[in-house]
């Protein structure tokens, strides 16, 4: 269960507080920054505030000084007496502006994957429209298991990180119907990552499967029981850490 620090929603207009609205299944779009230490760092955040203002004119929901508003609030909801190991969410509509901080739950040993037919809507974007998804991840402790999305027979990623593959040395990711987090973008500039369809029916095929995202860091898979997959070793694992371990 997610443990929130903070809660608050504003209207674009004039930033004025309102009562909190999480926004979910309304049109507009979010990114979900990992706040560390005393310090407040927001690891790769301007690469998540470039992400969330292309998405924000995609979705012709952007607004005059809207860039500046929203670093203001998020700036704002930062309390440099707090040893921070969260997660920082933006999430805005046309008309609202919510802002919240959440504990990040550290995934554990034997991490399971499991498997479920879906692709998101406008998978490209992170858009508000995860009421599926929502539903999915309710039904799991997000510390142990994340659900992975396959659709026509294609891997694509999960309800909350990329998914990268290791076998004979070499690293591996879905690259369509799936949004490319800043996060593997990132770890692509530290290592080599070939981008491609990436078929159900090989999952066997691989040494190693990790999950890459925010929330989830590198967290590697120990097993998905639907396949009768079992991590053959870890070390993929070690080498993107290395990188990833902020």
């Amino acid at each position: 269960m997610a443990i929130f620090l903070s809660k608050k929603s504003y209207l674009v207009s004039n930033l004025k507080e309102i009562g909190f609205k999480d926004l979910w299944g309304s049109y507009g779009v979010f990114t979900t920054i990992r706040l560390i230490g005393k310090s407040g760092k927001l690891v790769l955040f301007k690469n998540h505030l470039d992400g969330l203002i292309k998405s924000l004119k995609k979705y012709k929901i952007y607004t005059k000084n809207i860039e500046s508003n929203i670093k203001h609030l998020i700036h704002s909801s930062i309390n440099k007496n707090i040893n921070y190991d969260h997660l920082l969410r933006v999430a805005l509509t046309k008309k609202i502006i919510s802002i919240s901080l959440r504990r990040r739950l550290k995934p554990k040993k034997n991490f399971e994957l499991k498997i479920i037919n879906y692709k998101r809507i406008d998978p490209s974007t992170k858009n508000l429209y995860y009421k599926k998804i929502l539903k999915e991840l309710n039904r799991h402790d997000s510390t142990k298991t994340d659900i992975a999305l396959v659709y026509r027979g294609k891997i694509l990623e999960t309800c909350t990180s990329n998914i990268l593959f290791f076998k004979n040395k070499e690293y591996f990711t879905p690259k369509n119907n799936c949004y490319i987090g800043n996060t593997i973008k990132y770890l692509k500039g530290k290592i080599k990552i070939s981008f491609r369809d990436i078929n159900y029916k090989d999952l066997k095929k691989f040494d190693e499967i990790m999950l890459i995202g925010s929330g989830k860091g590198v967290t590697p898979v120990k097993y998905i029981k639907q396949m009768n997959w079992k991590s053959k070793n870890n070390f993929g694992y070690k080498k993107v850490n290395k990188y990833l371990n902020f």
